[in-house]
């Protein structure tokens, strides 16, 4: 199972062994869902409240009287019938947090990488860097590899540069490898990794942990 390693102008430099108990793996849709879902639910605070009956203000005192009025009875201002009333069955301080068995999380992970490599969606370069934070010399990178507008650029450590020529394009994210998650992969259209990040990825996610890696640098 190889790959071809492209340079930032398009032209393919060399092969890669990829992995196979990453990218060989059977694509299980259930396991990434779910892992999704775990993971926007995370990502939510829990912090909306609403004021029940007993914790709105005013309505100490009988609005009016029980008979003679002509009007429905009512006994405080606080009824979740009246305007600024009460709530009920409102939202309440929560946590909304769930959980996934180690191994599923890394089977939706290899499934989501599986699936780019299986839509030929995956792009691996040999290195990525520019002189200086321009959007334009981004761009250009992009077009020059064949991603699309959509597209997740993964690296093994941090490269200010890069993310900044990446921050102003829409749909384009940058992403360190030991960062990686399902949402980000299938919420864009390309994956971008570099040789560096490969190798992060293999290392920590492989069952050989990295012993499978194997490079052809031939040059072509």
């Amino acid at each position: 199972m190889t790959q071809t390693v492209l340079n930032m102008s398009g032209e393919q430099v060399g092969t890669i062994e990829l992995d196979r108990s990453i990218f060989g793996v059977d694509i299980n849709i259930p396991v990434m869902h779910q892992a999704i879902k775990m993971q926007l639910a995370n990502a939510r605070q829990g912090t909306a409240d609403t004021k029940t009956r007993g914790e709105v203000a005013g309505g100490a005192a009988k609005p009016w009287r029980q008979k003679g009025t002509g009007r429905a009875r009512q006994g405080t201002i606080r009824s979740p019938l009246w305007v600024k009333g009460g709530i009920v069955f409102g939202p309440h301080p929560r946590s909304y947090v769930q959980s996934m068995p180690k191994k599923m999380r890394r089977l939706a992970l290899k499934s989501a990488l599986a699936t780019k490599l299986q839509e030929e969606r995956l792009i691996i370069v040999d290195d990525l860097s520019v002189a200086a934070p321009r959007t334009k010399d981004m761009i250009a990178i992009l077009q020059s590899i064949g991603a699309g507008p959509s597209t997740l650029i993964v690296l093994a450590e941090k490269n200010r540069n890069i993310e900044l020529s990446a921050r102003n394009l829409p749909g384009v994210k940058t992403q360190l490898a030991n960062n990686l998650n399902v949402a980000d992969l299938l919420n864009h259209e390309y994956l971008v990794l570099t040789r560096s990040a490969l190798e992060a990825v293999s290392a920590t996610y492989g069952e050989g942990r990295g012993s499978d890696m194997g490079e052809n640098n031939a040059s072509i």
